[in-house]
């Protein structure tokens, strides 16, 4: 739908600071290309071109999925423990976490998805007691950009994300987390002991 309103009504461009009409380049090589520096693509076309090469994956998949079954039956030695629910959950989770980093970094630096003149100056990354975006420019005492923002929120989301991708990967693995609790009872308990 997105690919499909950005050529059909338009979205804004910052190249010439108004909305036009973007057709997207659905060529298959650019966007492989495209892989490893999708933070400094400039061209809208490309940019909706990997939207909608994107939309036709996931949509193929699904329809796979859902008219499919799944072949055989798990055993020890063919997914039985890597498709349990906590494990599914565990997958799904990350992507969502990483899906989060890639939106932080995107925000934080690219300039013609995130127009300067909506979003402000690009950011730089900084670090002290936790990694965040900050502001290059100075916009006062307390003041912060959209962009800056944008770019922490989804940066912390991603963090938390990633902490609930381990805690269910842990769970689909066998970790009991109530023993944690019993065992700082067993020491408390056996300080007691000894003490008395």
């Amino acid at each position: 739908m997105f690919v499909e309103w950005a050529r059909i009504h338009g979205i804004y461009d910052p190249a010439i600071g108004s909305t036009r009409q973007v057709v997207y380049n659905l060529d298959v090589a650019a966007i492989w290309n495209h892989q490893f520096d999708f933070l400094k693509i400039d061209s809208l076309e490309d940019i909706m071109g990997g939207h909608a090469f994107l939309a036709f994956l996931e949509i193929t998949g699904g329809a796979f999925h859902i008219a499919t079954k799944q072949f055989g039956e798990y055993t020890e030695f063919k997914g039985k423990g890597l498709l349990g629910g906590e494990a599914i959950l565990s997958y799904s989770v990350v992507g969502v976490s990483f899906m989060a980093f890639v939106a932080a970094f995107w925000c934080a630096s690219n300039t013609t998805v995130y127009a300067e003149d909506l979003y402000g100056a690009p950011l730089k990354l900084e670090f002290q007691f936790a990694p965040y975006f900050t502001d290059t420019v100075d916009l006062g005492e307390g003041a912060y950009s959209s962009r800056a923002w944008l770019a922490n929120v989804h940066f912390y989301l991603g963090f938390f994300f990633l902490q609930g991708h381990l805690w269910h990967a842990l769970r689909a693995m066998g970790f009991d987390f109530k023993k944690i609790g019993q065992a700082f009872d067993n020491m408390e308990n056996a300080k007691i002991s000894q003490n008395g």
